[in-house]
């Protein structure tokens, strides 16, 4: 088997990372018996696809390809909404009927869960599917560039089209290329009309565009984040330097476009880093923050505060968290990763005391003005680097013993020195939120010797996406 070369494949299993899985089909074709059973990964394939498709990359055990014909289509395939679909490197499944997107997530749960059933039984609940599956996002990061994505085809007939004034997404595979998007059906509606306006605006004045290589220019991206409960606005862009006169007039345009925006900031970021962030920041209308809720409490968001993504879904989620604990309120809960703060003050109206512990200082005072906001008097934030041990931090303060701990962590899981650090404090319950069950699996395991797992439930978070988030109980032996 060889790249470029087309073969037809017989889809009849979905896997990890949005990748239907298939062999050659003997009834389309006649299949040479060193490739017999040779599995192939095809991208927007789905169990049901009988697809022509072309090689892409060949290695000892698999092959990956790309759909050229869909032959016999599966009855689960939709009509995706956006135009962008396939070439965009966001959504990689709207194609795919919403109930058997959260069908496969919840397979996939179980799947990485299974080496678990083999020491010990716990129950696996059905997953939570998203209330919405369109314009759930409260927060979009758009690039600027001069270096326009386009399919081949495009760029054939239209070759000048290359080096024009780019707002968008990069490409799967494209970091150097950016493709232009006039909307996103993940965020609501005003947040495409900013990004038209914005788009519009800086390409009429020919303003530069910031390039790594050149390391000069303007432009590099723009924020949008919307607040789904209170429906403020923040627009955030972030350029290479200052200039205040073209600032002023994109803000006083914009706002004639789009009014309900409540605040207006320029991060200016210097540096070659490719990120959404500044060193340092203008707020050029409006307060420069945010105000958004989960539940009950509210939280502040500034232009580089963590705040997730779903509003609506992460009160289901922390909800989920909040019931797999049983609080009696009586316990005193240190949460582990808390970011801005945001469980540690959805759950603190029902225990005794909870004690944040996050590396990000900047979050951890973002957490501190939540923590005010909300007049959480019982809510502790602390700077802690949680790669190392967090014991010292304990002592130092003369922290109570927790009878429950609370970790979200980053997509690569606990540090084994978390771990440790939980086996020595001993709590009588662990609630695990994570956002990638792979390492959850893994950390689970670390922490058998002394903790029995009771429970489990998947949270769709990101519809449209491979993500799953997914929420453990376990219990002292």
């Amino acid at each position: 088997m060889k790249r470029t070369e087309q073969y037809i494949i017989r889809i009849d299993k979905y896997v990890f990372e949005g990748m239907g899985l298939g062999l050659l089909s003997p009834d389309h074709q006649e299949v040479p018996a060193d490739i017999e059973g040779f599995k192939i990964f095809v991208r927007f394939a789905y169990p049901g696809d009988i697809v022509r498709a072309e090689i892409t990359k060949v290695k000892k055990n698999f092959a990956e390809a790309e759909i050229k014909e869909i032959l016999v289509a599966s009855p689960h395939r939709v009509e995706a909404p956006c135009r962008y679909f396939t070439f965009c490197g966001g959504c990689k499944q709207q194609n795919l009927d919403y109930a058997e997107q959260i069908f496969y997530k919840q397979k996939q749960v179980e799947e990485l869960f299974f080496p678990l059933t083999q020491t010990q039984e716990f129950v696996t609940e059905p997953i939570v599917a998203s209330e919405h599956i369109f314009q759930y996002r409260n927060k979009m990061e758009f690039s600027f560039s001069d270096m326009r994505w386009l399919p081949a085809e495009r760029l054939a007939t239209n070759p000048e089209e290359k080096a024009l004034l780019t707002l968008g997404f990069h490409p799967p595979r494209g970091f150097n290329n950016v493709m232009q998007i006039d909307e996103c059906f993940l965020q609501p509606e005003t947040g495409n009309k900013i990004l038209r306006f914005t788009s519009k605006f800086f390409s009429a004045r020919n303003t530069t565009v910031y390039n790594s290589k050149r390391e000069s220019g303007y432009l590099r991206n723009l924020v949008i984040r919307q607040a789904s409960a209170t429906g403020e606005i923040m627009v955030n862009l972030v350029t290479s330097e200052r200039n205040e006169p073209l600032m002023k007039e994109y803000e006083a345009e914009l706002l004639k476009t789009v009014p309900e925006i409540t605040t207006i900031i320029n991060n200016i970021n210097s540096k070659k880093a490719m990120i959404a962030t500044g060193e340092y920041e203008f707020v050029d209308y409006g307060k420069g923050q945010i105000i958004d809720s989960i539940g009950k409490p509210k939280f502040l968001i500034s232009a580089n505060s963590f705040f997730q993504t779903n509003t609506v879904q992460a009160r289901i989620l922390y909800k989920t968290a909040l019931d797999f604990a049983g609080f009696t309120g009586n316990e005193i809960v240190y949460d582990l990763y808390c970011g801005a703060g945001s469980i540690s003050l959805f759950i603190h109206e029902a225990v005794d005391a909870v004690y944040g512990l996050e590396l990000v200082e900047s979050a951890v005072s973002d957490a501190n003005e939540n923590k005010k906001l909300n007049e959480a008097e019982n809510v502790h934030f602390y700077s802690s680097d949680l790669y190392k041990s967090f014991i010292p931090l304990v002592e130092a303060n003369s922290l109570p013993s927790p009878d429950v701990i609370i970790v979200d962590p980053p997509r690569n899981g606990m540090h084994k020195n978390t771990v440790d650090d939980i086996l020595r404090l001993l709590p009588t319950k662990i609630v695990y939120v994570s956002c990638n069950p792979a390492t959850q699996v893994r950390d689970i395991q670390l922490l058998e010797t002394a903790y029995k797992l009771i429970k489990i439930k998947p949270v769709d978070m990101f519809p449209h996406t491979y993500h799953i988030e997914n929420v453990a109980l376990l219990e002292k032996r």
